[in-house]
């Protein structure tokens, strides 16, 4: 049995005989009739009454009549479904993510995406910068909204800025840099409460590299894996802290969150994915999301004017 032999029978059907089954698939009347006739034979039912004026279903034949379009019908879904994950509109997509990542408007993508390819299974993951790197390698995800990329991980995966976030002081609101900009060197003998290199190396050093810059070594009070612990720390009174932008920590008014004077005083925030398994659905995502990048970073330009710098955020 094959899909033309149930074609054959619908056409049939629907038009009433073979004539008119031959006609709608430009397919010789003879042909129809001896395929179905060996249909019957190997299913042993009668699948027709014939007569020289009309050809009718028997009763075997209309329920199984039933079934064949219900087959017909989930294989040329099938055929639009393997159509569209060739084009890179259906399929499965696993997304890593970490709760800084505001550069994309990350739930304003994840809503457009689903809006725009309803046939694609997202599926999100929040994990740390360096697990993504590692998940993406492995093959547990396919795309990550990361920080930069570790040295061993730059021959395995491919990465794409989004923007740069700038970092920004973290202090007590009293405090007597809060004013304005800060210079880091008026912050030399304050204890700092630090993200953890294990947690995001990328923002651990560029803290280390910054405060080098401006003559000191920053003395640790305490280090937290999440910038939430961070913040938290530095509303406690345990020291200050310097963190890349998030759009939620400006809603905390005993904080003040203060640019910085040093050049590239910045982290990059990119999108990381395994150029051995890039697909086209992953690429649809890609431009989507730098889309979404921009938008946000002309939204925020609007918002923030003071923070933008070389990050033109």
């Amino acid at each position: 049995m094959e899909l033309r032999h149930l074609r054959y029978l619908e056409a049939v059907a629907d038009c009433g005989g073979f004539s008119g089954a031959g006609r709608q698939l430009h397919v010789a009347q003879s042909a129809i009739s001896e395929q179905l006739a060996n249909l019957e034979s190997e299913m042993g039912v009668s699948l027709f009454l014939r007569s020289p004026r009309k050809t009718s279903l028997t009763q075997a034949g209309q329920l199984f009549l039933e079934q064949a379009r219900e087959i017909l019908a989930s294989a040329h879904y099938a055929v639009e479904i393997a159509q569209k994950a060739g084009r890179g509109e259906a399929g499965s997509l696993r997304v890593g993510f970490f709760a800084g990542a505001t550069g994309v408007d990350f739930p304003h993508l994840i809503q457009s995406f689903r809006k725009q390819y309803p046939d694609v299974q997202l599926a999100l993951v929040e994990m740390t910068s360096s697990r993504q790197w590692e998940a993406i390698a492995s093959g547990a995800i396919d795309i990550g909204f990361t920080r930069r990329l570790e040295p061993e991980f730059r021959t395995l995966l491919q990465s794409e800025v989004i923007q740069e976030d700038p970092m920004m002081a973290i202090l007590p609101r009293g405090h007597t840099a809060a004013g304005g900009p800060v210079d880091l060197r008026d912050l030399a003998h304050e204890p700092f409460v630090l993200s953890s290199r294990e947690i995001s190396p990328p923002v651990f050093d560029k803290v280390i590299e910054l405060c080098s810059e401006a003559g000191f070594s920053p003395r640790i009070a305490s280090i937290s894996s999440v910038w939430w612990s961070v913040v938290l720390m530095v509303q406690a009174g345990e020291g200050v802290s310097l963190l890349p932008i998030n759009q939620q920590q400006f809603s905390m008014p005993d904080l003040a969150f203060c640019p910085l004077l040093a050049r590239d005083a910045f982290v990059d925030f990119v999108m990381a994915w395994a150029p051995q398994r890039d697909n086209n659905l992953i690429a649809r995502f890609r431009v989507m999301a730098q889309g979404h990048a921009l938008q946000n970073r002309q939204r925020l330009q609007g918002k923030h004017p003071v923070q933008i710098e070389k990050a033109e955020l």
